[in-house]
């Protein structure tokens, strides 16, 4: 019986006593206050940090633009002036000859000393009256642009001035011959930069920033910034430049903190930079307000992912109090950071995760911990000093004990005073070599009939054994029957096609062609009869010649008969071989095959039938690729529906019969037979079962059941369906096979 259990004083207590409360609490505790203190530190510095760094570099990143507005300022007061200088001038001659009116209805430089990589060029679009008024205007455009544009060369792409009737006065040294290439129709006032200048779009009258595109000619990202000129109240110019942002643009993406990343956009959400999304001015960048558009809806567009982030960055930018430069993202678990460039009116942010943040007061922390693990490594080793005089020592005499039960030797002595779990357990372990003990003189009985057992099994397995090798020689026997089977059916289809074509050819013998050859032995019966007088030879042959109408008309109906009985029979037999190939049925390869061939086949084979029954065949296919499939099969189809087809057009006037075969492709793997008649059509009651076994609405031996040419098509891997409008409309089949059959075709 079982020995009660004392909980008072166990050895897990006794151990866990001396080192749990020492270990536990200190490293726990030593570790999590490190780790808060640490976090909370290195957080205040990331984000004092974070908010520095993006503070210095909006104040960079915006220095191309401020150089702009200062440069716009002095355009402008140069350009006034110079309009104010040239207001009492006459300027005819040196329009004329700086500038001439091309065939196209332009007005450009003279080509003639041209060089646009020093002076500006001048291109005016069709149609412009040049009165006098206009003429200083382009004059003084011209001596501004060509004052100030080679000096603003180095900070600017380019340096133009837009008047209103549409002229460019435009220094552009990288494409010098724009104001010459450029087209007529070149819609100058359609663009951005025209728009944005108008006072309908621009009341203030201020400088305006276009939004970032890719140049087509120079392939960089540019903005342009525009200043309206007004003249006694009314826009006359507009003076801009092109500013290349390609390396500011290269600095927000590649030029981060550790673990962050920058991005660009505007106040009305469009994405200007972002370091994972490629933005292409072709397809219209990214619009961060917009609704959120499916992926690969177009080029470049973010994922659904992204989008949402964008749209909670930006958000939260819009949302952030007054002069504060960094706002949590929690959902996200990031921390943002915003500078406003000056000029454009971009926000330029910068995403750092808190896992960065937290990093570092984790690897302070980890330190912490590894104190904490030398700290248990002592504590380890005192345990294994207890463990060793309280645990082991006692295990070491309970494995003697088992090597001696495994030995055989049941009569183990164990201490069992003592009162925790080893005591018990040197208990128990008496207790069970006691059963042991009983247990293997059982087994020791048991094992003497096991031998006979043995021998009973052993006869069970041969039994089966003789089983498996009959079954295997069934398996052999079947495989070889549908070989044979398969080859019969084969030459009885073949026995069967042309038994039928010789039926069909001589019913297509008319009889009076015999009763002609009657006649004729008739008429000339006098000459005959004078030329077996004369010749004693012929005696002999006048007697077969009276005979040989009547035979001739006598052989036909036997013939017909004997080709009746061998279709009958044939028929019969291939019944029978169906049925056993039902049984043991072999799979037979697929090879390629031409359907037109086939189709022409089975329409040879018909050609004596059609053309008895003025059946005109109509055929309609495009080049097809070649069929991975059971040819034979395909033919016995195409035939039987060619068949039923003549049959079927009986009742129709002979100029009305008509047979269209069409072939194409059903879908990129299947090509589709259609084979339609004129004939009387099929009664909407039959159409769910003219495919059923044994299913006919003919007289005996016209036409031939659909039951297993539909089976045939679903073993090919197709279908063979019908439609048909009612009796008296006619029907068509349609056979649909897969290019590329990838099973192998059982031989029906």
């Amino acid at each position: 019986m079982p020995y009660p259990s004392n909980s008072r004083s166990t050895l897990a207590r006794r151990t866990l006593l001396q080192m749990a409360g020492r270990i536990g609490v200190v490293i726990a505790l030593t570790t999590l206050v490190s780790y808060l203190h640490i976090l909370r530190t290195m957080r205040d510095e990331s984000l004092e940090h974070l908010a520095r760094h993006v503070e210095e570099r909006g104040q960079r990143e915006q220095a191309i633009f401020v150089l702009v507005e200062e440069a716009h300022a002095l355009l402008k007061q140069a350009f006034e002036e110079r309009l104010q200088a040239g207001s009492q001038e006459d300027p005819t001659s040196r329009f004329d000859s700086m500038f001439e009116l091309r065939s196209d209805g332009t007005i450009r430089t003279r080509p003639q000393g041209f060089d646009g990589t020093r002076v500006p060029g001048v291109w005016v679009t069709p149609g412009v009256k040049a009165d006098t008024a206009f003429q200083r205007r382009l004059l003084a455009s011209y001596d501004v642009i060509a004052q100030y544009g080679p000096a603003y060369r180095t900070r600017h792409a380019n340096t133009y001035i837009f008047l209103t009737e549409g002229v460019n006065v435009l220094y552009w040294p990288e494409v010098p011959n724009w104001t010459q290439d450029a087209s007529p129709d070149y819609p100058l006032l359609s663009f951005e930069y025209s728009l944005i200048s108008r006072p309908q779009e621009n009341p203030l009258r201020r400088m305006a920033w276009t939004r970032s595109y890719k140049d087509d000619v120079s392939g960089k990202w540019l903005i342009s910034a525009v200043t309206p000129v007004d003249q006694d109240g009314q826009h006359v110019a507009t003076l801009g430049n092109d500013v290349i942002v390609d390396d500011l643009l290269s600095r927000t993406r590649i030029d981060h903190l550790p673990g962050a990343h920058n991005l660009i956009f505007r106040d009305d959400g469009q994405l200007v930079a972002h370091p994972d999304i490629k933005l292409d001015s072709t397809t219209g960048g990214y619009d961060i307000l917009a609704a959120q558009q499916p992926e690969g809806s177009r080029p470049g567009l973010p994922t659904a992912k992204q989008q949402a982030h964008l749209r909670s960055i930006f958000e939260a930018v819009k949302r952030r109090a007054p002069g504060q430069t960094v706002v949590g993202l929690p959902e996200y678990g990031e921390y943002i950071a915003v500078a406003r460039l000056q000029g454009p009116g971009w926000n330029f942010v910068t995403v750092l995760p808190e896992s960065v943040v937290t990093s570092k007061a984790i690897e302070a922390a980890r330190y912490v911990l590894v104190f904490g693990l030398v700290s248990l490594l002592v504590e380890l080793l005192i345990m294994f000093w207890v463990l060793r005089d309280q645990i082991s020592r006692p295990l070491q005499t309970f494995t003697r004990a088992t090597d001696q039960v495994a030995a055989g030797d049941f009569g183990v002595s164990l201490e069992t005073s003592r009162e925790d779990e080893l005591g018990q357990l040197a208990r128990s372990f008496e207790l069970m070599a006691r059963e042991v003990r009983q247990r293997e003189e059982a087994l020791r009985q048991a094992n003497e009939g096991l031998e006979q057992r043995v021998e009973e099994r052993t006869r069970e397995l041969k039994d089966v054994h003789q089983q498996l090798m009959r079954a295997a020689r069934q398996a052999g026997m079947a495989e070889i029957a549908t070989n044979v089977l398969h080859n019969v059916g084969n030459v009885l289809n073949s026995v069967y096609t042309a038994a039928q074509l010789a039926r069909e050819r001589m019913n297509g013998m008319k009889l009076e062609h015999v009763g002609r050859v009657a006649r004729l032995l008739q008429d000339h019966q006098g000459e005959l009869t004078t030329f077996v007088i004369q010749d004693e030879r012929g005696r002999h042959l006048l007697p077969f010649l009276d005979k040989l109408g009547q035979n001739l008309l006598d052989e036909r109906g036997s013939m017909l008969e004997l080709l009746g009985d061998i279709g009958r029979y044939t028929e019969h037999i291939g019944d029978i071989v169906k049925v056993q190939q039902n049984h043991a049925r072999m799979p037979r390869i697929q090879e390629s095959v031409s359907l037109a061939e086939l189709v022409e086949d089975a329409l040879r084979i018909n050609a004596a039938g059609l053309s008895r029954h003025q059946v005109k065949v109509d055929r309609q296919w495009a080049p097809l690729p070649s069929v991975l499939t059971d040819k034979h099969k395909v033919l016995m189809i195409l035939v039987n529906l060619f068949s039923n087809a003549k049959y079927a057009m009986d009742g129709v006037p002979p100029e009305e019969r008509l047979l269209a075969v069409k072939m194409a492709l059903a879908a990129a793997d299947r090509v589709r037979i259609e084979v339609r008649d004129t004939g009387m059509g099929i009664a909407p009651e039959h159409l769910t079962s003219i495919f059923q076994y044994g299913f006919t609405t003919r007289q005996e031996g016209h036409g031939f059941g659909l039951h297993s040419s539909a089976l045939a098509a679903q073993e090919m891997g197709g279908s063979l369906t019908v439609h048909s409008e009612g009796a008296g409309r006619g029907a068509t089949f349609v056979l649909e096979l897969p290019l590329n059959f990838a099973g192998l075709a059982h031989a029906s």
